[in-house]
């Protein structure tokens, strides 16, 4: 019944006659499960002011933050049914579609710092991603930073054997998983919105994620100790109903290519400074506790977490391995 409610709500996006569309604004749906006073959030409306001036009303963007239309679970199929226009999942969120080359980009280590992250996702790497949607009905139009991972419990994250038998919500990436089982924890799948009461309550003991995400989900609120760790990267893809992109009009989706083109270059430039801004305003608030890890640390969480290289191959297959490695110098073998 839910799909077929969706189905109708698509018939209704997607095969609106051209008459009535040049008389009301062209209506895209923008959802995220984030804040909106987060940098993916920020892009959000920043991609619907530039959208709604550029286009001079001719389209209307109407996003919807914090999971309050669809939750992470649910959006890419509603995407695909036409039921909302535009997402910016977490790459992590492919997988279940039958694109796992996307969780290559989970895989620990990989970036050295964000003008790596930026130039591959600008050049080769990004492209070659953005085409494996295509058969899906989606469009890729542009990866937005979210900076690198921090991990926090109710207990220091020094040592890898400091998450042996801890409980660790991640957002669905099995890279992710396969890092956090190496480590001797055990990992959860729970939606973003579902996060905080996990952590509250204790179905979890801890979590990944930016500092940004840490500040305004409050999840520092409820986790005594973070380790400012960078040893992973989460970034978003801004993602369209293909068939609906196909059926703008080519004036009105240039001027809306040249809105997120513009969106995205100030999404990527606040990324940095939102996380090191949320980091000290954590740091500021007294309820947890920072630990930064040393040079010797450092080695001992990637020589734990090296072996995902090798079982990511069997994953995410060689071909896209064999790309991360040329593009970023990295050894996947």
């Amino acid at each position: 019944m839910r799909k077929l409610l969706l189905a109708v709500a698509a018939a209704a996006v997607l095969f609106v006659p051209a008459a009535s569309q040049a008389q009301s604004p062209i209506i895209i749906k923008f959802s995220h499960v984030v804040a909106n006073d987060t940098p993916k959030g920020k892009g959000a409306l920043k991609f619907k002011e530039l959208a709604e001036k550029y286009t001079d009303g001719k389209v209307k963007v109407e996003v919807y933050p914090n999971s309050s239309l669809y939750k992470d679970k649910e959006e890419i199929e509603a995407l695909q049914l036409g039921s909302v226009q535009m997402l910016a999942p977490s790459t992590a969120k492919f997988a279940p579609l039958g694109v796992k080359e996307f969780e290559a980009l989970d895989l620990p280590w990989l970036f050295k710092d964000d003008n790596t992250y930026a130039s591959a996702m600008k050049g080769t790497l990004g492209k070659y991603l953005f085409q494996k949607l295509a058969t899906k009905g989606i469009t890729g139009l542009a990866y937005w930073d979210n900076g690198f991972h921090m991990v926090s419990a109710n207990r220091p994250l020094i040592k890898p054997t400091d998450f042996q038998g801890l409980k660790f919500r991640i957002s669905g990436s099995k890279i992710a998983d396969q890092y956090f089982r190496l480590v001797g924890s055990i990992p959860q799948i729970i939606a973003f919105s579902e996060v905080y009461q996990a952590l509250q309550t204790g179905v979890v003991d801890g979590c990944e994620n930016t500092a940004s995400n840490y500040l305004t989900q409050k999840f520092y609120e409820v986790q005594k100790d973070i380790t400012v760790s960078y040893h992973a990267h989460l970034q978003y893809a801004v993602i369209v109903n293909s068939k609906f992109w196909a059926g703008l009009p080519p004036d009105i989706r240039t001027q809306l290519e040249k809105a997120m083109a513009e969106a995205t270059d100030y999404t990527n430039s606040i990324a940095r400074k939102e996380n090191e801004d949320a980091l000290a305003e954590i740091k500021k608030s007294g309820k947890t506790t920072l630990h930064y890890l040393s040079d010797d640390d450092r080695k001992a969480w990637q020589a734990a977490m090296a072996p995902t290289y090798k079982w990511a191959k069997g994953r995410v297959g060689q071909e896209v391995l064999d790309l991360i490695s040329k593009e970023l110098d990295v050894k996947t073998n």
